[in-house]
């Protein structure tokens, strides 16, 4: 085997030799290289030293030769303010040109206000061109450099102006400074170089003037002019004199002016302009010389032609977004209340523009708070960005905006309906059946006033006659105006309120819009709108518009007037007339509902249907407290209770929608019989019936009679809601605490609820108060004195609605104010403190009324806006708004006042109290089951019919013990003596005797339970043990152990039961049975 070695690994020597040489030779190319880098840096080093020397000496040289020129520039205005000589424009403009060339706003703010303070005083030299700085626009060699630097001088002036702030005193001198130099070279009025023999040289002067004008305008000119406008006017005070106001808005109509009123500088006017918040107003106060300006070139109707164009209008409402576009709006409507003759000329054109800036903004108001909105004074939650720095003008643009719902321009727009004569009758006394107002009450002044207005009112009622073409020019155009009226009142949220009042100020407008609308169609009025209804159509649309407006202003007229306003004055309708619009809203509303409309209505719709609706139901309820209709006016003839009870089982959505908006189209009758069946399918529900199946769970109670109100509140208080509704038997205790005898069938517990009721709304309790008058219940406001009163009034309420769940009538008679909160109206937004108050208080509602008509002023009176009550021998003053015992009544707040001091008697005082008690009868009785009974209606469920007893009704379900049978004798004597020989008050003393309430059942007696019945009893009460076969034989013969004459019938009220002796004579019976109800010797339990 042979191994072959190379020839480096045989000799060491060698490999070592050729290895260090390859080292060294990599060594030495790595130390060329970084020699290579370091020379390379070195001379970048060398450049960039150059080049930092070269930028530091040139920065050095700039600044040498800034601090030369600003030094130059100083000494030439130093020597100019000494020098007696006025230095020549040329030497100006050479020294304007360095200034410029070195310019710098922050560091040359003082340079550049002396080279303007030495340019105007050279304007203003006499008789020396070369002093006019001017003059170098003559100059063939200088002019276009003349050019170019005023126009950046004007410029500087701008970008000086954009900063300045008008309030502050400095500032404001400033202002006018850069204002004057731009008023005096963007126009040729105060150049001396053109007077005389210079005349002929202006038109090239001018020439260069619009030359300069368009160089601004391109920059950005009026934006600096609305920076400045908006900076000055955009406050609660203005900031601009009345010179710089004038300045101003001269700089912004020359450049309209110059352009002959082309489309581009209209746009840019009303953009930047006509968009400062109430800008018009300034001028009206600061400088009117400025508003005869515009109306000598016809500005205003130039501005609404533009407009009308959408393209145009939606352009600038975009530009402007929704808080600029209101400032705009605003100022549109100040100026055409100034403009009267355009404004009739251009109205269709007028409303047409309102229509389109308001349905702009339309589409950005928003219900309610969320995350892209943002809250503006006058437009509420608003989904574009809103301008906050406009608040503090907020109040001049509402004030420019109330021009439009003021009476000069309602006047105005709504020309062709007020012009209309409203037909007069020739008898000018009352209608029938309404009582003059007590004029002996009013003061002397006001006696002719009314007097006048009385006869001024007399007329024909209007009613829906028809003859009018809806397409005609007339019912177009006041169409359009009914449409901008409604989406102000959409769009403008927050002054809602003020748009209707306004609205309403006007007497005759509401009447004759009515009468307008009466003429409408071939039939008038029904008809007509519920064909709209079905047209999807632009004109329907308007129609539909005008109903709408009309239903919104009339039902916040009948609001804020009060009754005698409504019924003795009758002030804008005639109460006829008013039962005539309540027929028409009724079946219009009917219709809605009937014909399937409403389940479908969305935006427009459903709008005029909460209109018309809301409007009904005010006449509705103004005629449940106080009626103006004929009986059975609210009822649809055409409804069938029957077929509406089958929709209802059927969860027909029509049915249900009846049933909440409008009830009181259903006979009052079929309504409780509609909520007794409610009533019985919850039981049924709750398994609270007695089935074949099951027995109800039942409740035992045990009540000592001598704290029948205190063990009935311990033991019913802990009961669940179920266990409420449920059965519950009463065992009454003794003192002794032996057990009554008296087994409770629903009896017992009947005499106990009577009792416990009874008690606990007995006004000595002071757990309830009487109304001052017809002595009715509602909360005591001073029952806070009582443990645990809350708690009490909760008590009551469950006690009163199980009352009313069990179909039990108490004798409770509730203020109708108070049944009006049990019902949950006092939520309602149209519910009026003011119009419930009689029912409270009527003299204390006479002397607020009272405040309302006077005619002097009101704060002679010493008023505050708090309320002094005697309260368990102190006087406590209450504040009706927080501070308000330091705020005096005045003509301005007097209303405030009026609505406050209701609110605060009705509402506040009680408001624990009655949000107790409605807690606890809703516990039993939910409200959507009494929504559909008005205030009257509730209390007849209460405490059953107001209505005569129906004798027969009454005999026709009576049952007859101990022998006693129809054809008795003692019982044909009584019914006979009940119907002939009895009053009304004492048949009700009778029903009371025997039921413990003097009302009927709503229902009928056939409702009553357990049902009336005659017992025959032949010993008195303690020796009574019942019937037995002897004495039931005894009475059906007439038999008598020994003559009764001595007894008294008794009865048990728990029972509904009479227990009658058997007399022999019908006269003894007579005077037995009135003596017994006028003493009430009843209420014994058998």
């Amino acid at each position: 085997m042979s191994i072959s070695i190379s020839s480096a690994e045989a000799n060491p020597q060698v490999t070592k030799m050729f290895g260090t040489a390859q080292s060294s030779k990599a060594q030495f190319l790595d130390k060329a290289r970084q020699a290579r880098e370091e020379r390379r840096e070195l001379k970048e080093r060398e450049r960039a030293a150059i080049q930092i020397q070269a930028l530091v000496r040139r920065f050095l040289c700039r600044c040498w030769l800034q601090r030369e020129i600003r030094r130059e520039v100083e000494d030439f205005f130093e020597i100019n303010e000494s020098a007696s000589s006025k230095r020549s424009a040329l030497s100006i403009f050479k020294i304007a040109r360095k200034l410029l060339f070195i310019f710098k706003i922050k560091e040359d703010k003082e340079r550049f206000e002396k080279l303007c303070r030495c340019i105007l005083n050279s304007m203003d030299v006499e008789n020396e061109p070369k002093v006019w700085y001017v003059s170098l626009a003559l100059s063939k060699d200088l002019t276009l450099l003349w050019i170019k630097q005023i126009k950046d001088i004007l410029w500087s002036c701008c970008e000086f102006l954009k900063q300045l702030k008008p309030d502050i005193l400095q500032d404001s001198k400033l202002v006018t400074l850069h204002l004057t130099m731009l008023v005096t070279f963007t126009d040729t009025s105060t150049w001396k170089i053109l007077r005389g023999k210079g005349e002929t040289l202006r038109p090239a002067m001018n020439h260069i003037c619009a030359n300069i004008m368009g160089h601004l305008n391109q920059k950005g000119f009026y934006s600096v002019l609305q920076i400045v406008l908006t900076n000055g006017l955009a406050r609660s005070r203005p900031s601009l004199s009345k010179g710089t106001l004038t300045a101003i808005f001269s700089l912004a109509l020359r450049p309209v002016i110059a352009a002959q009123f082309s489309d581009n500088l209209l746009r840019s006017f009303l953009i930047h302009i006509m968009s400062v918040p109430a800008i018009v107003t300034h001028l009206v106060t600061l400088t009117p010389e400025r508003l005869a300006v515009m109306e000598s070139h016809d500005l205003f109707r130039k501005f609404i032609l533009f407009l009308s164009r959408e393209a145009s209008c939606r352009d600038v409402c975009v530009c402007l977004e929704g808080s600029h576009t209101l400032c705009l709006l605003g100022n549109l409507v100040y100026l055409g209340s100034l403009n009267d003759k355009v404004l009739e000329e251009e109205t269709a054109h007028f409303v047409s523009v309102l229509i389109h800036m308001l349905s702009y903004c339309q589409k950005y108001v928003s219900q309610k708070k969320s995350n892209l909105t943002h809250w503006h004074p006058v437009l509420g939650w608003f989904s574009q960005t809103v301008d906050y720095g406009l608040n503090e003008s907020m109040p001049l643009l509402t004030k420019q905006l109330q021009h439009l719902w003021g009476v000069h321009l309602i006047r105005i727009l709504f020309s062709d309906v007020l012009s209309k004569k409203l037909v007069e009758t020739q008898d000018p006394t009352h209608p029938s059946g309404q009582p003059a107002s007590p004029q002996s009450s009013l003061p002397m002044k006001n006696l002719f006033k009314r007097a006048f207005q009385k006869s001024a009112s007399v007329r024909n009622i209007l009613k829906p006659v028809g003859g009018k073409r809806v397409d005609s020019a007339e019912v177009q155009k006041v169409c359009s105006i009914c449409v901008l009226y409604q989406t102000t009142l959409t769009t403008l949220t927050q002054i809602r309120l003020q748009i209707l009042t306004g609205l309403t100020y006007l007497d005759d407008l509401l009447p004759k819009l009515w009468a307008f609308i009466c003429e409408l169609g071939p039939q008038g009025g029904l008809k007509l709108f519920l064909e709209c209804l079905n047209n999807d159509t632009e004109e329907s649309k308007r129609l539909l518009a005008m109903l709408t407006l009309f239903c919104d202003c009339s039902r916040h007229l009948i609001t804020i007037l009060d009754d005698i306003e409504v019924y003795e004055e009758q002030i804008s309708f005639k109460v006829e007339e008013l039962v005539t619009i309540s027929s028409f809203l009724n079946s219009f509303v009917f219709k809605m509902i009937w014909e399937g409309i409403v389940e479908n209505a969305k935006g427009e719709t459903l709008e005029l249907f909460h209109s018309v609706h809301g409007w009904l139901m005010v006449l509705y309820e103004r005629d449940c407290r106080r009626r103006f209709a004929p009986e059975d006016h609210w009822l649809r003839k055409d409804l069938k209770p029957s077929v509406l009870f089958q929709e209802l089982d059927k969860d027909k959505k029509r049915a249900q929608l009846l049933l909440q908006y409008i009830p009181h189209v259903i006979p009052h009758k079929n309504r409780v019989l509609l909520f007794r069946n409610m009533v019985t399918k919850e039981k049924e529900k709750l398994g609270l019936v007695e089935t074949s199946s099951a027995s109800p769970h039942v409740t035992h109670i045990t009540i000592r009679r001598s704290r029948m109100l205190e063990d009935g509140y311990e033991q019913l208080r802990q009961l669940s809601q179920n266990a409420m509704k449920g059965v519950i038997r009463v065992k009454f205790v003794n003192d002794l605490g032996v057990d009554e005898a008296g087994i409770d069938q629903d009896g017992v517990f009947k005499e106990f609820l009577e009792e416990m009721i009874k008690k606990v709304f007995d006004p000595a309790l002071n757990l309830f108060k009487m109304t001052s008058g017809d002595e009715r219940l509602y909360p005591s406001p001073t029952s806070y004195i009582h443990e645990n009163y809350l708690q009490l009034f909760e008590f009551v309420g469950k006690m009163l609605g199980k009352a009313v769940y069990e179909g039990i009538v108490v004798d409770v008679p509730f203020a109708s104010f108070f049944l009006s909160q049990l019902l949950g109206h006092h939520h309602n937004v149209f519910y009026s403190s003011v119009d419930e108050l009689p029912s409270l208080d009527s003299e204390f509602y006479k002397n607020l009324t009272s405040i309302k008509r006077y005619d002097g002023d009101i704060s002679d009176l010493g008023l505050t806006l708090s309320y002094d009550e005697d309260v368990m021998g102190q006087l406590v003053c209450h504040e009706l708004i927080p501070g308000g015992k330091t705020i005096p009544v005045t003509n301005e707040n007097k209303i405030s006042y009026i609505h406050l001091m209701a609110h605060f008697r009705m509402h506040t005082q009680i408001k624990s109290q009655t949000a107790a008690l409605i807690s606890g009868f809703r516990s039993i009785i939910k409200l959507e089951w009494i929504r559909m009974f008005s205030a009257p209606e509730l209390q007849r469920l209460i405490s059953g019919d107001n209505a005569e007893i129906d004798l027969e009704d009454l005999k026709k379900h009576t049952v007859y013990y101990g022998g006693f049978h129809g054809s008795h004798r003692v019982i044909i004597w009584l019914w006979d003596i009940l119907a002939h020989d009895f009053s009304p008050e004492e048949r009700a003393m009778f029903l009371k005797f025997v039921t413990s309430c003097s009302r009927p059942p709503l229902l009928g007696f056939a409702y009553l339970k357990p049902p009336f019945s005659i017992r025959c009893v032949e010993v008195s009460d303690d020796q009574d043990t019942g019937d037995t076969l002897g004495s039931v034989l005894r009475g059906f013969f007439t038999i008598r152990k020994k003559e009764p004459g001595g007894r008294l019938p008794t009865s048990s009220t728990c029972f509904n039961l009479l227990k009658l002796p058997n007399y022999s004579k019908k006269s003894i019976l007579r005077e037995k049975l009135r003596y017994a109800i006028s003493m009430n010797t009843g209420f014994e339990l058998s």
